[in-house]
């Protein structure tokens, strides 16, 4: 299976998932292995892209699914009629 270079992520939802899991910014920068700078970057929409290792390392620590972490796909365009 091909894996993206990077993956686009939803900031908000990132900092949901944090905020449900009880976990302060660096202690989720900690468990991911990513700085706590990188962590407020992704948060604020700041950073909205990431390489595949941070990211699963990101989601593994939040023990979150990529549907939840990544924004939803565009919807198709109506067809004109």
């Amino acid at each position: 299976m091909h894996q993206p270079t990077t993956y686009e992520v939803n900031g908000n939802a990132i900092r949901e998932e944090r905020m449900q899991a009880g976990m302060s910014r660096s202690e989720l920068a900690d468990a991911a292995g990513i700085s706590h700078r990188y962590v407020c970057h992704l948060e604020n929409g700041t950073r909205r892209h990431m390489s595949p290792k941070p990211y699963i390392a990101l989601r593994t620590a939040l023990k979150a699914t990529d549907a939840r972490l990544r924004p939803a796909p565009p919807d198709p365009p109506h067809e004109r009629e």
